[in-house]
């Protein structure tokens, strides 16, 4: 059901013809977060109509809507966009999300919005906006170690306050003063060294408490904070990563071509004032940075983000910067990224992660996060389909391999238009938040899917065989068999099980072997399941097939994940 508030929503940067007024000189100059209206007192709200949920791709792509009144229903003729998310690592099914409320969209004046959930995402409470009738912006979430979450907001003269919560976002204390300023990103050490628990924000220059001294870090859980130093080169509208051996990467931009990664080494050491040194000023992504236009005109179409891999695998430690960029020729913006394997000092060529053939479409809101296998996953927003600027659907691929390589793109839900109710500013937010798990992702982002811009959470749960583990990570790990490489285990693409004439299990001096008699085609591989342990075997050109382990003992439980009517039952001595 669509929602319909039957309000009038102004368009407040647009000439008459509807043409896209002219960007500031120097975005570097301008603060995006300004109060230039003040709190109509308390709002009634138009009305309520159903919340938006549903599930897309076949059930990958579960969207559940976060900003609903007490009875779980759409609020109509508010506002919430610019949203960011927490996860509570000790108990995932504990999740918080912020944004920016705006309690009518013919104010301006935005507030901190707030909701959690118990379940996984699949019901949220929004108790009430963070200190009611104050104006705030830019929310950023993140979580220690511990579960505990903190809430980093902007007020209106341009200083951060940062919230804490003991309870996965249900409650959240009094106000602690943060520094901060105009488009700030918080990360937190959660590597289990010397700087665990270490928090770490960094901001623009363009308005903020100090000048160009723009990150500062509070190693009490959020207490009390460094007074603020300066970055080298001046990163902004970027973001932070702590890597595994507890040096913290920023990267950014100058708001124009250049992209930056700047990194601490002793971040981690609260006994000293953090230094930092610059690893590359002048990063390849392949285009510009997108801002002020196209289908956010007062905005950006994405800021730059930044992940480390601390999988403890093979790529452990490499870096990877992903956004949106305007790309040479007539293609308006593309999502990109680059890799580094030394720490962030040079960079690999950029890679294109959006796959369409289109050299107009708008590929925007570009996000990256990082799973604990190492595998990327990146969701956009993108009008292929569409041809029209405003009307886009958003997107989701993947990478297993240091992002070298994407997964076909695919839309995680229907059309929406990002033009339909603003709220007094011509844009939607200027970020998502996503972060990763081994099933998939927790996606925080901002659609009008109810005819008004709304926040909304995706579970993306990529795990066609049940098994609790991304298929692209069961791919790559060689527990799944992709033999047309289509990006999906052979498991799940069916198999002929009327041709399985026996399947055998036998286990003797700890050596387990099952074997298959058919007449399956020769090259056919089948995923067999040893109490848990998945091996693949392929039938040969008599239609056997066998798979075997070694130093088993007890009771087994052996089936063919393909056809599992072929299950059987054996004891190891």
């Amino acid at each position: 059901m669509i929602c319909v508030a039957g309000l009038g929503f102004a368009l407040t940067g647009l000439s008459a013809a509807g043409q896209e007024a002219q960007p500031p000189a120097d975005p570097r100059t301008v603060p995006h977060e300004t109060q230039d209206m003040t709190p109509d007192g308390e709002v009634e709200p138009v009305g309520v109509c159903p919340a938006v949920r549903f599930e897309y791709g076949q059930g990958r792509y579960t969207t559940v809507q976060v900003n609903v009144n007490g009875q779980g229903d759409n609020i109509l003729g508010d506002a919430a966009n610019e949203p960011s998310i927490a996860v509570d690592p000790t108990n995932p099914n504990r999740m918080a999300i912020g944004w920016r409320q705006f309690d009518t969209v013919n104010n301006n004046f935005r507030e901190a919005g707030r909701a959690f959930t118990t379940d996984g995402g699949q019901t949220w409470t929004f108790p009430g906006v963070l200190t009611n009738g104050t104006f705030r912006s830019d929310p950023v979430l993140a979580a220690d170690r511990a579960g505990t979450i903190y809430y980093c907001t902007l007020k209106n003269n341009f200083l951060c306050d940062m919230f804490i919560s003991s309870d996965g976002g249900a409650t959240f204390g009094s106000p602690i003063a943060a520094y901060g300023g105009d488009k700030e990103w918080m990360a937190i050490d959660t590597t289990g060294g010397m700087g665990d628990g270490h928090i770490y924000l960094a901001w623009s220059t363009a308005a903020g408490c100090c000048g160009n001294r723009i990150f500062t870090r509070s190693t009490d859980g959020g207490l009390s904070y460094l007074n603020p130093i300066t970055l080298p080169s001046s990163p902004i509208w970027g973001t932070l990563a702590v890597a595994g051996n507890g040096d913290l990467y920023v990267c950014g931009s100058d708001a124009f071509s250049t992209f930056i990664v700047v990194r601490s080494t002793n971040a981690d050491d609260p006994g000293q004032t953090p230094t930092f040194s610059t690893r590359n000023a002048a990063i390849n992504l392949g285009g510009t940075v997108v801002s002020f236009g196209g289908p956010n005109p007062e905005g950006l179409a994405g800021q730059l983000y930044i992940a480390v891999d601390t999988s403890g695998g093979p790529r452990d430690g490499h870096l990877y910067l992903l956004s949106t960029v305007d790309p040479s020729g007539t293609d308006p913006a593309d999502v990109k990224v680059v890799r580094s394997t030394d720490g962030g000092a040079t960079w690999s060529a950029p890679v294109r992660v959006n796959d369409d053939a289109s050299t107009t479409a708008w590929q925007w809101f570009g996000t990256m996060s990082i799973a604990p296998s190492g595998r990327l996953d990146a969701v956009w927003n993108d009008t292929r389909n569409t041809g029209n600027t405003f009307r886009c659907q958003t997107f989701y691929a993947y990478s297993t391999d240091g992002g070298a390589t994407w997964s076909p793109n695919e839309a995680t839900g229907p059309v929406w238009d990002s033009s339909v109710g603003w709220p007094r500013q011509n844009k939607i937010g200027d970020y998502y938040h996503m972060i990763s798990d081994d099933l998939g992702a927790h996606l925080a982002y901002a659609t009008t899917l109810n005819n008004e811009q709304d926040v909304y959470y995706m579970r993306v749960a990529v795990d066609c065989n049940g098994n609790g583990v991304h298929d692209g990570d069961d791919i790559a790990s060689g527990r799944s068999a992709d033999a047309n490489r289509n990006w999906i285990p052979d498991e799940c693409e069916g198999a002929d099980c009327g041709r399985i004439d026996k399947f055998n299990v036998g286990c003797t001096n700890g050596r387990l072997k099952a074997k298959v008699v058919s007449t399956l085609a020769a090259g056919t591989i089948l995923t067999v399941d040893n109490n848990g342990d998945r091996r693949t075997l392929t039938i040969n050109d008599r239609g056997k097939g066998k798979v075997k382990w070694t130093g088993q003992s007890g009771a087994h439980t052996v089936f063919i994940v393909e056809c599992p009517q072929f299950t059987r039952s054996t004891t190891c001595n």
